[in-house]
């Protein structure tokens, strides 16, 4: 039975106990997004934060878990189209590989879920969902995906020896809400093929939504190891003057052209985890939303200060963690690639504009080099770059489909 099945049978359910007991049921089943033929209950919601607070996962916010499993509806709904189905063994596996990150078995952390009032159902979805799609992106986006060993070799380069790397980049990143994304894309191959820096700076300058667009999207000198691990191997197999493919990252396009590369003769730096705060603001871009994002830079020192700022609000508004530079959305990673601990970007939006990201860097945590097997590094390669197609792909999901509040 798919998780779409399971959720038209808890809801034939509750409308029975509805019948008998509507003061109990009422509330708990209603539909709170209807996405297309489906809908996102109360119920979901509710266990969802739950499963999520239990694991001290990010994101646990009531607007992140809505946004979320609209997001796993419109998976789901994909995955029906192409007419795959999970099979029972596939389930089975992919809940023992995630209960074995804590070290357990499938019985034994639906156990544990349980002891936290989330229902085994809960988790079977989760994963159904997160299997399903993954196995939909490889199969229809695998081919395209290929890493050669000169991009290997680049990589391998950029993460040991004794001495760092340091680039001089360009950038333009232009914002592609779902209805403007096809003439961003075709704009974005347009820049590609840039001839000269001149050229690039004149298209920043027009088109680029960043705070560099007025220096033509001039960087300075940055340290390869402080950008995105998914941007560094693709910079390295550029020569100067030469400009990036498009890539897709949430709401946007980004392109970068490299300007000079060096040698520091410094020790090659790489970092285990980046820790970092986001403050959600209303209003955009709008003069008010940037006059808060004003008001709250000169409160806040460092990232400890912005839990004063954000006390009596939704806990949704203040997000705080630390990941591994793999796993920051990538529009944030460029962000923080630029700032040093308590400097801020109020670069970049979320909910179509509507909100204002105030992001603080909080702290880099330094790793030891270590020896990288070739097929490692090709794996994150690949990884990242169907990351990017399953991104964009659900963007478009977004774009065609009927979402409604009732």
């Amino acid at each position: 039975m798919t998780a779409v099945s399971r959720l038209k049978t808890i809801l034939a359910l509750a409308a029975g106990l509805a019948f008998a007991a509507p003061a109990l049921a009422q509330g708990l089943f209603d539909p709170v997004v209807f996405v297309n033929d489906d809908v996102v209950t109360e119920y979901e919601i509710e266990q969802r934060t739950a499963f999520l607070r239990l694991l001290n996962s990010p994101g646990s916010g009531r607007a992140d878990v809505i946004e979320t499993l609209v997001n796993e509806r419109l998976q789901s709904q994909a995955v029906a189209a192409s007419g795959f189905e999970l099979s029972p063994e596939g389930l089975q596996q992919g809940m023992e590989e995630f209960a074995g990150r804590a070290n357990l078995s499938a019985e034994e952390f639906i156990s544990r879920l349980s002891e936290g009032g989330v229902a085994e159902e809960t988790f079977r979805d989760f994963v159904e969902v997160g299997v399903a799609w993954r196995d939909l992106i490889r199969a229809r986006f695998g081919a395209r995906v290929q890493v050669s060993e000169a991009e290997i070799d680049r990589a391998l380069g950029s993460t040991g020896g004794t001495t760092g790397i340091r680039v001089l980049v360009s950038e333009i990143i232009i914002p592609a809400p779902p209805e403007r994304r096809a003439a961003v894309e075709e704009l974005a191959q347009e820049i590609a093929t840039s001839q000269s820096t001149e050229e690039f700076s004149n298209y920043a300058r027009e088109y680029s939504a960043t705070a560099t667009r007025e220096a033509g999207g001039r960087l300075p000198w940055q340290e390869l190891t402080n950008l995105p691990p998914v941007l560094r191997p693709i910079l390295l197999s550029l020569a100067p003057g030469e400009v990036t493919d498009p890539l897709p990252i949430p709401n946007a396009i980004a392109l970068f052209q490299l300007r000079d590369i060096q040698e520091t003769g410094a020790p090659t730096r790489s970092f285990a985890a980046i820790e970092y705060a986001a403050y959600y603001i209303p209003g955009g871009r709008s003069p008010a939303g940037l006059a808060a994002a004003a008001r709250v830079r000169a409160e806040v020192d460092v990232c400890d200060d912005l839990y004063g700022i954000a006390q009596g609000q939704p806990e949704e508004v203040l997000e705080r963690g630390s990941k591994a530079p793999g796993d920051i959305p990538q529009d944030i990673a460029l962000e923080l690639s630029k700032l040093d601990p308590g400097e801020v970007s109020t670069a970049l939006t979320r909910a179509n504009g509507e909100t204002l990201v105030f992001l603080m860097l909080c702290g880099r945590t330094a790793e030891v080099n270590q020896d990288v097997a070739r097929v490692d590094v090709a794996n994150s390669l690949r990884s990242a770059r169907i990351n990017a197609y399953a991104d964009s792909l659900l963007d478009q999901l977004r774009a065609d489909a009927r979402i409604v509040t009732p």
